[in-house]
Formats: structure tokens, C-alpha cells, sequence
């Protein structure tokens, strides 16, 4: 028996499974421990659903995903619009440096998972589902490039990401704090904690102020960008190259973000803007993984497991070996070290969990505190989805 669901059907089911996701997660420690996302935990439980009922030849489900790519976009735009070259200058030297690490390891992240893929004799894109599109980019990136993935013959590449970002999750939380703390005692690092000004390093505050009034024009603001972006997106098609859907709009979105900060004739709604951005990449989310088939994931189980392995490996060498001596074997460079465990194979908010573990332990660290949202946010997810398109397209 077929079960279809159309696309209004679709993005209800979606919000079902994001609320029950949101209910359990507020139930059960673990779930909130580890930052694991409210559509992430109730999707995946559909998802194993419609797998038994597959399996079993009860039912197979069929979605209409239309809404999932339109939410895709709204979310990226919103992406885009974060990235705020004013900021970048702001940050000095610190910021500059910690970002080309970020970059650094999302390049390394990449070159590991196909290195490896040729070693297991597999489909280089496949190992692109273990690279940086999950592991610094998160669910949402995953859902994002998995359908790309999957036009050029990787069938599961959806899925495959996205169990590779929730392993990231786990695991980016799991070594994110003891790598921070062993720094911290082995090197006697309090000696070196320092309070800072982070004055400069914070946005006007009235930027991210919510206003209700303001969210019409926020979405305004939104849907300009996309559709600037659309004709960004068809001239960058002209290149022969292929990029994600969204591209354009984020580009679009940034460059608007940018002659509005620097010329200061245009209010660009940041708070409102985050909000919305927020609530598509929910909605995306959950239709992302009640779409999910996990049967396709039977045949590349050991693989999987060694290169999601040795991209564990990577961000333990990378963060408590490279990123700790460039950032200047302190106090400052062990918490970064926790936080970009959390953020390279997870997300912001388990960045942010294992700071504040760590400074719950010791001290608090202005630094950290200021560099990891502002790249993790702002930046990373940017820069990523252009080195993964330049990945892409050479493979």
C-alpha cells in the first residue's frame, strides 16, 4: 500500500513531528544535553517508522517536498544576511586568524572524507556526506546538499548526511569538553585567563531588537533577496558549474546586508530576520527527515562508520594540536578548542554548551564567548556551502 502526502499534508506532518520532537526533548536529558534539534528527534522517529512499515511491507510513504526547498531558501537568505563584513573588521586580529582556521578545517574536513572514500573504493561524493557538509554544516546543511548529491546519482545522499550530522552532534559534544579540560589542567592555563573588552566585538544591540511591527518587513526584506538571488543563481549557471539552489539568495542577501551597513541608508531588521530564519530551518528540518529512507543506509553501514570515525579523529588532532598553539596555547585557546568541537561537527549551540561547561568549571573566557557565535553563526555556514560547491564540482 502507497501512502502519498501532498505537500500541504507534507508540511503538517513536518510540524507534528517538530512539536513532538520539541516535547520530548524537554523530557528526556539526554536530548537536551547534547543540543540534539526538536525535528531532528521527532523526524527521525517517523523516519524509523516508515522504514518498519517498508520493510515489512506494510505501507510506503511518498511526500510532496515542494515547501521543503522554499523553506531551504528562506532559511539560507537569512544565513546570508548575517554575514556582516563590518563585524569581520571589527574582531581584529584574533577573529581573522580564528576564521582562517575555520576555513582551514572545513577544507580538511573534505580533503579527509575523499581521501578516505578512494581508500574504501567508493563514490568520492559519497564521502562528501561524511565531510564538511554535516560536520560543520549541521542538519541544515545536509538537507541542503544532500538532494544535490543525489542529481548527480548518490542515491541516500540525504540520508546519509543527515545521520552524519546527527552522529557529529553527539560526538562534537562528547570530546568537546574533556579535549578543553585537558588542556586546561595539563598546561596550568589559569595562570593565563584574562578579562577583555568586548566592546568592539558586539553589534548594536538595537539591531537585533524584535519589533512585531517589523516582521512584515523583515519577510519583505527576505523575499527581495531571493528573488535578487534568482538572477544571481541563473548567471552563476552560465559557468557550467553547480552550485545549491539557494546560492544566489545568500549572496544576494549578503551583499544587501553589506550596503546597508556601510552606507547607512536602509534599516536591515536582524532580530526579525534571525526569527524567520530560525522557523524555516525548523520546517525544512522536519520535512527533511519524514523523507529520510534509512534502508538505503543498510549497504554503507561499516564504511560510514570509518568515515565518520576518522572525521572524530581530524577535529581532536586539528582543535588540541593546531587550532590551540595558533591561538596562543592560553587560557582562551582551550575553551575555542571545546567550542569548535561543538560547532565543527555540530552546531552553534553545542559550541556554546561546552564553553560553558568548561567556564562553569574554571573561569569565564570574553574571547570564546565572542569568537564562536560570531564565526559559527555569521561565517561558517557561509564559507562552507561555497567550499563545498567548489568540491563538488572538481570531484
Amino acid at each position: 500500500m502507497e501512502i502519498h502526502l501532498n505537500m500541504y499534508q507534507t508540511l503538517a506532518v513536518a510540524v507534528l513531528v517538530l512539536l513532538f520532537g520539541s516535547f520530548l526533548r524537554h523530557r528526556i536529558g539526554f536530548l537536551e544535553k547534547f543540543c540534539i534539534p526538536a525535528p531532528v528527534i521527532g523526524g527521525l522517529l517517523f523516519a524509523i517508522l516508515t522504514c518498519l512499515c517498508y520493510v515489512t511491507g506494510i505501507a510506503e510513504f511518498s511526500f510532496d517536498d515542494t515547501l521543503r526547498e522554499v523553506c531551504m531558501v528562506f532559511f539560507f537568505t537569512s544565513v546570508g544576511f548575517q554575514a556582516n563584513l563590518k563585524v569581520l573588521k571589527s574582531g581584529g586580529t584574533a577573529m581573522a586568524v580564528f576564521l582562517g582556521l575555520v576555513v582551514a578545517l572545513i577544507i580538511c574536513q573534505n580533503l579527509l572524507a575523499v581521501g578516505l572514500s578512494h581508500v574504501l573504493h567508493l563514490n568520492p561524493l559519497i564521502g562528501m556526506c561524511t565531510g564538511s557538509i554535516p560536520m560543520v554544516g549541521g542538519h541544515g546543511t545536509a538537507g541542503a546538499f544532500g538532494p544535490v548529491l543525489e542529481d548527480f546519482n548518490i542515491q541516500g545522499a540525504t540520508t546519509i548526511c543527515t545521520a552524519a550530522a546527527t552522529f557529529g552532534l553527539i560526538s562534537g559534544s562528547l570530546v568537546g569538553g574533556p579535549l578543553g579540560r585537558r588542556l586546561i589542567e595539563k598546561q596550568n592555563l589559569l595562570s593565563t585567563a584574562v578579562t577583555e573588552d568586548d566592546s568592539l566585538l558586539v553589534e548594536d544591540e538595537k539591531k537585533h531588537e524584535r519589533h512585531t511591527n517589523m516582521y512584515a518587513s523583515a519577510v519583505f526584506q527576505l523575499i527581495l533577496a531571493i528573488g535578487l538571488g534568482t538572477i544571481f543563481s541563473y548567471f552563476l549557471t552560465k559557468t557550467g558549474l553547480t552550485f545549491p539552489v539557494y546560492i544566489g539568495a545568500m549572496l544576494a542577501a549578503a551583499l544587501i546586508r553589506n550596503i546597508a551597513e556601510y552606507s547607512g541608508k536602509a534599516t536591515i531588521h536582524m532580530g526579525e530576520i534571525n526569527d524567520l530564519g530560525g522557523i524555516s530551518l525548523s520546517l525544512f528540518l522536519g520535512m527533511a527527515m519524514i523523507t529520510l529512507k534509512l534502508w538505503e543506509l543498510a549497504s554503507l553501514a561499516l564504511p560510514l562508520v570509518i568515515l565518520l570515525t576518522a572525521q572524530v579523529v581530524l577535529i581532536c588532532v586539528f582543535t588540541y594540536f593546531i587550532e590551540f598553539n595558533i591561538m596562543g596555547r592560553d587560557y582562551d585557546a582551550a575553551v575555542l578548542v571545546a567550542g569548535t568541537c561543538g560547532f565543527g561537527m555540530g552546531a552553534t549551540p553545542n559550541a556554546m554548551a561546552n564553553m560553558q561547561a568548561i567556564c562553569d568549571r574554571y573561569v569565564p573566557s570574553v574571547k570564546a564567548y565572542l569568537l564562536i557565535p560570531l564565526i559559527g553563526s555569521l561565517f561558517a555556514d557561509f564559507i562552507n556551502s561555497l567550499v563545498i560547491t567548489f568540491f563538488i564540482n572538481i570531484l
